[in-house]
């Protein structure tokens, strides 16, 4: 058993687990956050994406004994440090994520979040090709990317204060409840 000293989701953590460990089984089996996905466990699906310092890295191919002293971000961490930075509910990227509903099952989107926070933290307004190479380690099985891609869009152009068009099937949903469509 290894003693390990990190800081995850802003707080600063003491966890006692194997040397041989990775940071997604320290993360899940020791300190109980399971937001990261157990996925492929070989570094193919990203699912267990988390912030290392800021930038992604995949968890199941990161030996738990690296961090220390490091600072982790996983999806739990994510509302709480937007709150911290002055925010108001979830982070901008969550918002955007149910916004557009750039989800089916759910299993990538803690990866795909995590991937484009980092992105968005580095590159306040990129590129639709920008997204598609920071997202490029994330697969998902459900949605086909589209909504993905437009929902890092949709968050860059709020954070501007550019209204977004509503898609088509939005605005009939919209139509038919009643209700007028709000960017």
């Amino acid at each position: 058993m290894v003693e390990y000293r990190l800081e995850v989701n802003g707080d600063p953590l003491e966890v006692s687990a194997p040397d041989h460990w990775t940071l997604l089984e320290v993360l899940r089996y020791r300190l109980g956050l399971t937001g990261s996905k157990q996925g492929c466990d070989k570094g193919d699906c990203g699912a267990c994406t988390v912030l290392l310092d800021g930038k992604p890295v995949l968890a199941c191919l990161t030996l738990g004994a690296t961090v220390q002293g490091r600072s982790v971000t996983t999806i739990e961490g994510l509302l709480p440090a937007h709150r911290r930075a002055g925010g108001q509910g979830a982070d901008p990227i969550q918002e955007a994520f149910d916004r557009c509903g750039a989800l089916q099952c759910g299993f990538c989107q803690p990866g795909m979040m995590l991937s484009a926070r980092a992105l968005l933290n580095r590159c306040p307004q990129p590129t639709r090709d920008q997204i598609r190479d920071a997202l490029s380690g994330n697969l998902c099985r459900c949605t086909g990317y589209t909504q993905i891609f437009e929902a890092v869009e949709s968050c860059v152009a709020h954070s501007l204060g550019v209204a977004t068009e509503p898609r088509s099937w939005e605005a009939q949903l919209a139509e038919r409840r009643g209700k007028p469509v709000t960017p």
